[in-house]
């Protein structure tokens, strides 16, 4: 087979965010997508009862709206909103609740502390004022010297050395800091475990600001027509400049040569050839020690990948409803994602069972309601909803465990919208080994490709080495979740490798770029 510039493992969005990179420079792409399928964890099907439509993995896109990668694309995709963006709901029937409109935030947190409306409003202010500089250096490799330098100037020395404290604080930290009452330290918390990390974990506050902000600033929208619309217009943008994807082609093996990445064999014994660069968005264990390979890679690297750490496991549920969600507290019936199940303590428990190992008695749920958000979804008058939890990192599960806990997710929903399980008209579940099955890149159900801890983020991600998506192996670049900024529907792992492939092929410049990388390397990994 003739050689591509580029040749691109795996079709989920970064990928395919990769590959559109390098061919808006002119390189010729091939994209090898292990499933019959792409798009990742960004897809959507019918899997509940026909006419209703599902996301199968993600679904709300506040990083993939606000993202600028993404934006720079110019794909054509119309965003929808729900009248609310979320409702956190507290085992009293009370519930916090972020709406596009600030105003009518303030009135929900006011009514859990005087005060606290105008306190939410300061923040989100502080937060108008950073959160360009602030997403743009989140989003780049790092360090982030272009953004990162300008944000310090906006913020000078003073007010730099608190918004580092900032960064670090547990989300309960954070939350009673800023506010008197539970609704608004729920709403931060809530946010929170969108990872996989505990009220109480250091930078934990960091994800709940950043998810509950962008709520208030451009709402958590969907695409028209399901998560699947950002898939197709990217491979229709790809396949528009020239561009590739081969599907069912499991890549078993790179082709390496005098420690450069020469291009990729499938599974099927296809080798397939880059002139310039080898792009991977697999996690970064499968890509080092199944793809490259020990043989290529320095003892110390191996060793590290030996404490890569992994985020939980989920199970998630997929329902057909013939209603409307029959929701005890009004308030919530707009909100296109709804947190129940916990109180901040609870989220604590929760958190604390599953550090322990230990299935949690009470799941913690994000529930999503999407055809209140996008009425495409399913008929008029009923609604497409899902809700995933946790589960603790495991081996494997049994049927008759994922079913008890699907028991205790829908008691949960049942509790705060009775009538809940009368409205059901089908569902679909899926275990941790479902969602492997159907996306290989979610090892054991986990959907960041790697913890959000601290220990394991920017230069630290996926092990202690540049925060940049080069590898020791030369035209080698690592492109999924497992680089930094991690998960998230954004598209920035596959910006930074597509960014750092074209660097590398600079005449000259780019000599000088890879000895760079290849030094860091030596003296990171000796």
């Amino acid at each position: 087979m003739d050689a591509s510039d580029a040749i691109v493992i795996g079709a989920g969005h970064n990928g395919l965010v990769a590959a559109n990179l390098l061919a808006d420079a002119g390189w010729s792409i091939v994209v090898l997508e292990a499933t019959a399928h792409p798009g990742g964890a960004v897809r959507s099907g019918h899997i509940t009862a026909p006419g209703y439509l599902s996301d199968l993995f993600s679904s709300f896109f506040p990083l993939g709206y606000a993202s600028p990668v993404l934006r720079g694309l110019n794909l054509p995709i119309e965003w929808k909103h729900a009248p609310a963006v979320f409702s956190h709901i507290l085992p009293d029937g009370r519930a916090a609740t972020v709406s596009r409109d600030v105003e009518a935030t303030m009135a929900s947190m006011e009514q859990f502390a005087p005060g606290d409306g105008e306190r939410w409003k300061a923040v989100y202010h502080e937060w108008a004022a950073l959160s360009e500089l602030l997403l743009h250096s989140l989003l780049t490799p790092f360090p982030p010297v272009r953004h990162g330098l300008a944000l310090l100037r906006s913020l000078r020395t003073a007010e730099a050395l608190r918004f580092a404290r900032r960064l670090l604080l547990p989300a309960r930290e954070l939350g009673q800091e800023w506010f008197r009452g539970e609704g608004a330290s729920l709403a931060l918390a809530g946010c929170a475990l969108h990872t996989d990390l505990s009220p109480e974990q250091a930078g934990s506050g960091v994800y709940g600001w950043l998810l509950a902000m962008l709520g208030q600033q451009v709402g958590w929208p969907v695409p028209r027509g399901g998560a699947q619309s950002i898939t197709e217009a990217l491979v229709r943008r790809l396949e528009s400049r020239g561009g590739q994807v081969v599907y069912e082609a499991p890549v078993e093996r790179i082709l390496i040569a005098r420690g450069r990445a020469m291009g990729a064999r499938t599974s099927g014994g296809t080798d397939y050839r880059a002139r310039r660069a080898v792009v991977a968005d697999v996690p970064a264990p499968a890509l080092f020690l199944d793809l490259v390979g020990t043989r290529w890679l320095p003892p110390r690297l191996i060793d590290d990948l030996a404490h890569f750490r992994w985020d939980g496991a989920t199970v998630k549920i997929d329902w057909a409803i013939g209603s409307k969600i029959p929701w005890s507290n009004p308030a919530v019936a707009g909100a296109g994602t709804v947190h129940l199940g916990a109180d901040l303590d609870g989220l604590t428990r929760y958190a604390t069972h599953l550090a322990l190992g230990e299935i949690p008695p009470q799941p913690f749920l994000l529930f999503g309601q999407m055809t209140t958000a996008d009425s495409t979804r399913s008929p008029a008058g009923t609604e497409s909803a899902w809700a995933y939890t946790h589960l603790p990192r495991r081996p494997s599960w049994t049927a008759g465990e994922i079913a008890e806990h699907v028991e205790r997710m829908e008691a949960t929903v049942e509790r705060h919208a009775p009538g809940f399980g009368e409205a059901v008209v089908a569902r679909c579940v899926n275990s941790p080994a479902d969602l492997e099955d159907a996306n290989p890149s979610l090892s054991g159900g986990a959907l960041g490709g790697g913890t959000a801890a601290a220990f394991q983020q920017l230069f630290l991600r996926p092990i202690p080495g540049l925060g940049r998506p080069d590898t020791p192996v030369d035209r080698l670049y690592l492109a999924s979740s497992s680089a930094h900024p991690g998960g998230g529907v954004h598209g920035a792992a596959g910006g930074n490798a597509a960014r750092a492939a074209l660097v590398r092929d600079r005449g000259l410049t780019g000599e000088a770029y890879r000895a760079a990388m290849s030094a860091a390397h030596r003296a990171i990994y000796r």
